[in-house]
């Protein structure tokens, strides 16, 4: 009864309900669809030789299928992360951190290993 719609019949309210979820829903979907038109969408960087052996040796150590580019850079901020560039090649040891949150992942990033935000990764 406090609340501003208490007085309204239940089936009016819940379709007000429903016509409220539903626009929100709609501008949801649009802002998705313009964020996807306006953000480019990440794209494999050339490596130097330098960068080209350190990917020799992740692939001998860790195989192929565990390999990720970096998206964008990463500046470590708790204890164990990494600090990469945009365009490095690291290898997947683990899809969780200690504390089991899949958002970060264990890298080894070619000597350095640590921890890195799984969003800032794609297949390589």
């Amino acid at each position: 009864s406090q609340m501003p719609h208490g007085h309204m019949p239940l089936p009016s309210f819940w379709k007000m309900v429903g016509d409220t979820l539903q626009q929100s829903g709609t501008q949801l979907r649009t802002f998705c669809q313009t964020f996807e038109t306006v953000t480019p969408s990440p794209v494999t960087q050339p490596l130097n030789p330098a960068e080209e052996r350190k990917v020799l040796s992740l692939v001998s150590k860790h195989g192929p299928d565990k390999l990720y580019q970096v998206t964008s850079n990463i500046s470590g901020s708790k204890d164990l992360d990494l600090t990469l560039q945009r365009g490095q090649i690291v290898a997947l040891l683990q899809s969780v951190d200690t504390k089991g949150n899949t958002s970060r992942w264990l890298v080894d990033a070619g000597g350095p290993r640590g921890f890195v935000p799984a969003g800032k990764l794609q297949p390589y």
